[in-house]
């Protein structure tokens, strides 16, 4: 089931059974999103990302970045990492985050996308780290891009695109039951940043 155009509302659950997905667009003007975007493409303390496939590591092309309040520790793909504090930028984003979707966060997980060759395999957010059925909320910033979910039992899917300065809040049962990924393309060229906020159990 493809979600490319929709009538906005931001209220409405993107799936169809076990989870909540809400998608209420673009939330930023594209002056803001452009500027958010190249302030954080130059401050964020940018590294490639690493993963345990097998027992051997892989460093993707793909980068990361972890902020919180503290230095929690978050492990994923068998790889731990240790978040830095806050920008002053980052808990800008976070506190208009909040404001717009009633949820509170302590964390932020950021990706960078240096064009659509770049793109995120079939996974879900349910680390033992993760407040269980806590809200998540993505912002995207930079170029659009397509987003999937798959049901872990049905395989049914569900897809939209992500626009410059968008917000996307998954909550409830959604990691339980969907999967999510950022498949990678040949027509996009441009670079994304995605901002996810999070809760981590402390």
């Amino acid at each position: 089931m493809e979600l490319f155009d929709f009538e906005r509302d931001t209220q409405r659950n993107l799936l169809p059974k076990d989870g909540t997905v809400n998608y209420f667009g673009t939330v930023f003007t594209e002056e803001e999103a452009n500027r958010y975007f190249d302030i954080l493409l130059n401050t964020i303390a940018w590294k490639n990302d690493e993963t345990i496939i097998f027992g051997k590591k892989i460093i993707t092309k793909r980068k990361v970045a972890w902020y919180g309040e503290r230095e929690f520790e978050y492990t994923y793909s068998k790889v731990t990492k240790k978040a830095q504090l806050w920008t002053p930028e980052l808990l800008q984003l976070k506190k208009q985050v909040e404001a717009k979707c009633g949820d509170t966060f302590n964390s932020c997980l950021l990706n960078l996308y240096h064009s659509g060759e770049e793109g995120m395999a079939w996974h879900s957010d349910a680390e033992k780290d993760l407040k269980r059925n806590s809200a998540i909320a993505s912002v995207s910033f930079g170029a659009e891009r397509k987003f999937a979910f798959k049901h872990k039992e049905t395989k049914e899917t569900v897809s939209l695109n992500l626009q410059n300065g968008s917000l996307l809040i998954m909550k409830g049962t959604t990691q339980s039951h969907w999967l999510h990924r950022l498949p990678p393309t040949r027509k996009v060229h441009a670079p994304r940043i995605n901002l996810t906020f999070r809760t981590i159990e402390t």
